[in-house]
């Protein structure tokens, strides 16, 4: 279909694989096609800190990917995509990101959104940061990229984890107007501090 909204989700091999995940479950529930793309480093990632199989995650998606694929749709511009959010998101994507020498299919997906000049997400988990990490995503922010740590918020009084994680995603779908329905919103009555 010519108005089919689709986003691009990279999981990379940072820790916090269940921000990928999350988000395609997420997204599943929404008007919004979805292509994955997710590191070798990512399906590793994924075997330690979760019970899910590779296939399952792949499942998860409308389309999925392999990381290898550099003729895939995804490594073109005339592919027409809302933009892409990649969660978690590694130094090392971060790196090739900026550097614009893209290896894999979600480096170079991700270089596509930002010439095409779309919605580049990226959910960096690592910390501490040095100084080269910084200016690589210095240069990522000069390049249009949106950095959106994974920092959770306690204003809206989470119990569980998957409160955070839900409130997490759902502020970065506020960023490609996608109301998730999960984020309390400051200021109103379930979102305000007492």
């Amino acid at each position: 279909m010519a108005n089919t909204q689709r986003i691009v989700v990279g999981i990379s091999g940072a820790s916090g694989v269940i921000y990928g995940v999350r988000l395609l479950q997420i997204l599943r529930e929404m008007p919004v096609e979805t292509h994955l793309v997710m590191s070798k480093s990512a399906e590793v990632t994924l075997a330690y800190e979760t019970d899910m199989k590779v296939a399952q995650v792949r499942a998860l998606a409308d389309h999925s990917h392999n990381i290898g694929d550099m003729a895939a749709s995804l490594s073109s511009g005339s592919f027409k995509t809302l933009g892409m959010i990649v969660a978690p998101c590694s130094v090392r994507s971060v790196a090739e990101m900026a550097s614009g020498v893209t290896t894999s299919l979600l480096t170079r997906a991700a270089d596509v959104i930002l010439k095409e000049r779309r919605r580049l997400v990226l959910m960096v988990r690592e910390t501490p940061l040095h100084l080269g990490h910084l200016r690589n995503l210095a240069a990522l922010t000069e390049m249009g990229a949106i950095i959106a740590p994974p920092v959770p918020a306690f204003y809206n009084r989470p119990k569980t984890l998957e409160d955070v994680i839900d409130h997490n995603l759902g502020r970065v779908l506020d960023l490609f107007d996608l109301d998730t329905g999960a984020v309390k919103r400051w200021g109103s009555e379930d979102g305000k501090m007492s």
